[in-house]
């Protein structure tokens, strides 16, 4: 799938052949749409829209491309941050290995829940209400353990939290991404990836990735906090052994060999595109 981000935001369907083809351009029904995600039998497509702060979900046809008008849920609420928190700011969207879809709300400082049955998004639950101005902005689960990383945005900050039965979560620990001493400033939490026994977390402003090793019981230690190469690193992707980091602002899409500890070394690479803000590696 292919989001388009403006005030009427599109996704369509892409089919590779010879090429890429665009298959079935569809408005999503709200504006800004900021993240797409499917779910794991590939049947559902979800969206966050940040500018109208709604969240909608799809039902997709045997070919990948959505059958109908999508279900849409508007998030209310604010928080106390006036310029960034003046309304609900749906921000990403994520299907766990139930079925469960997650939608962080930089807004409103929630992690709202919709069970697997729900799908009109009719009822959500509030999963975890974040403290009050930290702008939760993006989740991963842990692959085999009932924990959750969460990066947000304004705290500039990572929370590990633990998935109860329900889905509702619960915060372990918060441990900023920035280097031990240096103050947050106008840096602003940004990408995360989960990869092996570690995880990386972007800063945009101070630009740099926080490395942290995850132990066997799921928690994490900082292992170091390396620059990005760029300005505003927005997404982070690992192929071949190499962190490859997509730079918003400045600096295209720089690679990062991992060292034997996983932890990203010296920039080696740049492919110079103009305000890059996700990578893909085609099958």
């Amino acid at each position: 799938m292919v989001l388009r981000r403006r005030n009427d935001g599109h996704a369509a369907a892409v089919r590779q052949r010879a090429g890429l083809e665009r298959d079935c351009p569809r408005g999503i029904g709200g504006r800004e749409p900021c993240h797409l995600a499917l779910d794991h039998a590939g049947r559902r497509l979800a969206v966050a829209h940040y500018g109208s702060g709604t969240t909608a979900s799809f039902r997709l046809d045997a070919n990948g491309v959505p059958s109908e008008a999508p279900a849409l849920y508007q998030h209310h609420g604010h928080g106390p941050v006036a310029d960034r928190q003046d309304g609900a700011h749906a921000h990403w969207v994520g299907f766990d290995a139930h079925g469960r879809l997650y939608v962080t709300d930089l807004g409103t400082d929630q992690i709202l829940l919709f069970e697997d049955g729900d799908k009109s998004l009719s009822v959500p639950r509030i999963a975890y209400v974040a403290p009050p101005g930290s702008g939760p902005r993006q989740i991963a689960f842990h692959p085999s353990l009932p924990i959750a990383y969460l990066v947000s945005e304004l705290a500039v900050s990572l929370t590990v939290l633990d998935v109860a039965e329900d889905g509702t979560l619960s915060e372990r620990c918060v441990t900023s991404t920035l280097p031990p001493g240096v103050e947050r400033g106008e840096t602003l939490g940004g990408a995360i990836l989960l990869h092996a026994d570690r995880v990386h977390v972007s800063n945009r402003g101070h630009d740099s990735i926080a490395t942290f090793a995850i132990d066997d019981a799921g928690d994490v230690r900082l292992l170091a906090v390396h620059d990005s190469g760029g300005r505003s690193p927005r997404f982070l992707l690992i192929d071949d052994g190499r962190l490859l980091v997509a730079h918003e602002e400045a600096g295209g899409v720089t690679m990062l060999p991992l060292d034997r500890d996983g932890v990203p070394c010296a920039v080696d690479g740049r492919v110079d595109v103009p305000g890059p803000a996700f990578l893909g590696v085609l099958p």
